[in-house]
């Protein structure tokens, strides 16, 4: 009884899962900080992403610009005034003056107008650059029925007000990854409500979100106010999943039951994260989710070898059966059974090594 009661095989049954399963996540660029995420990961019910870096490229352009002022001298003072800006739809911007090979001026004062814009000084002239509230706060009349036109084509128009006038609109649009949509709808699959957060205006949030299948949108998100999206989730009883690669989503990826970061982001939220895909496509976030389920599904098999052995072998180790056959279970079988429930637990959880993924170009997978 003492011989096959040995318990080894249960204290390897979920730590071998686990480990085998984080190491063929390591090998396929998903970096899982430990057992507790992958095992959360399966429960999961809703997933959050953010716009920019996640579903899209990261890599802004600018694709319009609708002047109240001569073109470049408005594209050029606009440069100047984002030239110390870190956000991408200023370094889109500046990049576009500099291809069109204008002198970009220093800016002289600069203020964040935090969610909405910036204000600054550039040769002596006032400049306001952001979103339609920004202009409307602050008393400057703006061309509603173009931004709305841009909006509907998934680009962002950007508000421009020179020396207290309106002076035009910048468009800029950030490309959808191409693996995108094929990613969402694998995460549809996987029974998953799959939303979409962003700082963008909302009419550009849907154009986007349509592209790649997304139904629920949260728009016109303050930077501190992500977290307070994954909050009002979890307020509804779901489990929810945070993917982002921003300074801004580091707290949204700390609240959330699971945090995954593209490894093209911050270090702040890959710091934050639970998850981190290394080649920062959407492919690995349900590559992530289908490996958590495979591993705890492989961890229930574990237990199942575990303990298999045991509930046959004890009652007869016991003497169960000897009132009627005669039957006594040899102390060699018994450390025999013990080896084998051992030998089960590592084998099955070995399986995991084949676990197959799918290609971050989103065709064929690898096995």
């Amino acid at each position: 009884v003492l011989v096959i009661a040995c318990p080894c095989a249960l204290g390897l049954a979920t730590p071998t899962a686990i480990m085998v399963g984080t190491g063929r996540g390591a090998g396929n660029g998903i970096l899982i900080k430990g057992g507790e995420a992958l095992e959360t990961a399966h429960k999961l019910t809703a997933i959050v992403l953010d716009k920019t870096g996640t579903i899209t490229q990261g890599t802004p352009t600018v694709t319009d610009i609708v002047a109240h002022i001569e073109e470049n001298e408005l594209l050029r003072l606009v440069a100047g005034a984002e030239s110390g800006s870190e956000h991408p739809l200023g370094e889109a911007i500046v990049r576009a003056a500099k291809e069109r090979g204008l002198q970009i001026p220093a800016a002289d004062a600069f203020e964040a107008v935090a969610g909405h814009g910036i204000k600054a000084t550039v040769e002596g002239r006032e400049i306001w650059i952001g979103n339609a509230k920004l202009m409307r706060d602050n008393g400057f009349s703006s061309d509603e029925t173009t931004a709305s036109r841009l909006a509907d084509e998934a680009k962002t128009p950007v508000f421009v007000a020179v020396d207290q006038k309106f002076a035009g609109i910048v468009a800029i649009a950030d490309a959808v990854k191409p693996s995108a949509k094929v990613a969402i709808e694998r995460l549809h699959k996987l029974g998953l409500e799959v939303a979409m957060l962003t700082g963008d205006n909302a009419q550009t949030a849907q154009a986007i979100a349509k592209q790649v299948g997304i139904e629920r949108v949260f728009a016109e998100v303050l930077p501190d106010g992500k977290a307070d999206k994954i909050k009002e989730l979890q307020a509804e009883g779901k489990v929810v999943a945070m993917v982002g690669d921003g300074i801004n989503d580091a707290p949204a990826l700390a609240q959330a039951d699971v945090g995954i970061a593209m490894g093209t982001g911050t270090d702040v939220a890959l710091e934050a994260a639970d998850i981190t895909l290394v080649k920062g496509d959407l492919h690995g976030v349900a590559n992530s989710l289908s490996l958590s389920k495979a591993t705890v599904k492989n961890i229930k098999q574990n237990l199942f070898f575990a303990f298999i052995y045991n509930v046959l072998g004890i009652p007869i180790a016991a003497g169960l059966l000897f009132p009627f056959t005669g039957w006594l279970l040899n102390p060699i079988w018994a450390s025999l059974a013990m080896a084998l429930s051992s030998v089960s637990v590592v084998t099955n959880a070995l399986r995991l090594r084949g676990f197959r993924l799918e290609r971050a170009q989103g065709g064929g997978l690898d096995g």
